[in-house]
């Protein structure tokens, strides 16, 4: 019951001595670097050190936090760093991992407080902080424009994470950025609406926060994950077929083409041509080896006849990928004119017709005509009397 009360008041920060204000920070005596040896603190200008009664790694991360060391790989009692001299300014506290300095850390009033400088506490800190891991949530690698992809960043402490950055590699600022609550180890960050732009390497980085002074480190960069984001277009078509053959209209029996058209392509790609007519549904694949593929049809019959629709379809990191339909292309299948069609029968009877009318009319309008001028037989007889008397009158002259 003692023992329960005593660490009640653990509330009662600084009861040993004059409490945070009087503050000046802390260092590491005796090690290898500045990140290991004996726990110092600077109390009212003067340097003491810190018994090891209650010491172990929640303490010695705060201490670590505090110098921007990283985290604690061991909290080293008996002073493992050499006897230190002076005050002993903090003989038995209690930490409890959210701590920011280690004078928040609070103290316990116990009986047995009596400590030595043998009693010295020391910590070895890893002198940076630990690399965090990043896990793709996300069943798959591969992404359509609009969708999001979910990654985990796991830290191993989660002591006074600020927050949790999401980094593209090749930019410099974070695309996702989450403030976690102080006791998770892991966080989730999602990444909305997929562009091709957020194509490429990921991974993560936390910061944390040291105490005194206050400060901001970041951790180095997780392991790298890798997305493939894909972005089809709708393709293009057109047809081709005889000179001849109305605009959206194939004679029956002649060929023609469809050809459909993809400015973006992606290995393995096929497109894929669809025929919507009265009684049915027809399709066909061909591989997209290039940018444009024609589908040809040699002999058009009124089964070719409808409406057809083109779109590209791909597979990538075992997810199939298909484009929106193109716009519906018309197509009707026309018989055949024939040599002379009924109309052109019409028209050359006519035109014989009116043909021989005219001969005809030209006819009886000669042989009337050469009736009027032909001479009667006494006519014919006068003349000629008037010519002889004529020609002999002018030979007596002569």
């Amino acid at each position: 019951m003692l023992v329960f009360l005593c660490v009640l008041l653990t509330g009662l920060r600084g009861a040993l001595w004059d409490g945070v204000n009087a503050y000046g920070g802390v260092r590491l005596v005796g090690g290898e670097s500045k990140c290991s040896g004996r726990v110092e603190v600077l109390h009212h200008e003067r340097w003491g050190t810190v018994c090891d009664h209650g010491w172990d790694l929640r303490e010695a991360n705060i201490v670590c936090f505090e110098l921007g060391c990283g985290l604690a790989e061991s909290a080293l009692p008996g002073a493992a760093f050499g006897e230190g001299s002076g005050e002993i300014w903090l003989r038995h506290f209690q930490c409890f991992g959210h701590e920011t300095i280690l004078a928040h850390c609070a103290v316990v009033l116990h009986r047995n407080s009596y400590c030595t400088h043998k009693n010295d506490a020391g910590v070895k800190c890893s002198g940076t902080l630990i690399m965090p891991t990043l896990i793709l949530l996300s069943p798959h690698t591969v992404f359509a424009t609009g969708e999001s992809v979910r990654f985990s960043c796991s830290v191993l402490l989660g002591h006074h994470l600020s927050d949790v950055h999401l980094y593209k590699h090749g930019v410099s600022t974070p695309l996702v950025t989450q403030r976690p609550d102080q006791t998770q180890t892991r966080v989730d960050l999602t990444l909305s609406d997929l562009e091709t732009s957020h194509q490429g390497s990921y991974s993560c980085r936390y910061r944390v926060e040291t105490g005194f002074p206050y400060e901001l480190l970041s951790s180095p960069p997780s392991n790298s994950i890798n997305i493939t984001v894909v972005e089809l277009l709708t393709p293009h078509h057109w047809y081709n077929t005889s000179s001849d053959a109305p605009a959206g209209s194939v004679i029956k029996g002649h060929s023609f083409n469809i050809t459909c058209s993809t400015s973006q392509q992606y290995p393995g790609g096929s497109f894929q041509l669809r025929l919507i007519r009265s009684n049915g549904t027809v399709r066909q694949s061909l591989p997209a080896l290039t940018p444009s593929v024609t589908f040809t049809f040699p002999n058009a019959q009124s089964s070719n006849e409808g409406y057809y629709y083109c779109l590209y379809r791909v597979q990538l990191g075992g997810r199939t990928f298909v484009s929106r339909e193109s716009q519906p292309l018309p197509i009707a299948i026309r018989d055949p004119d024939p040599v002379l069609s009924p109309m052109v029968i019409s028209w050359l009877v006519s035109g014989l017709t009116f043909i021989v009318a005219l001969i005809i009319i030209i006819i009886v309008a000669k042989v009337l005509c050469n009736k009027e001028k032909k001479p009667s037989e006494l006519e014919r007889e006068t003349r000629s009397c008037v010519d002889n008397t004529y020609v002999a009158l002018s030979i007596n002259k002569l």
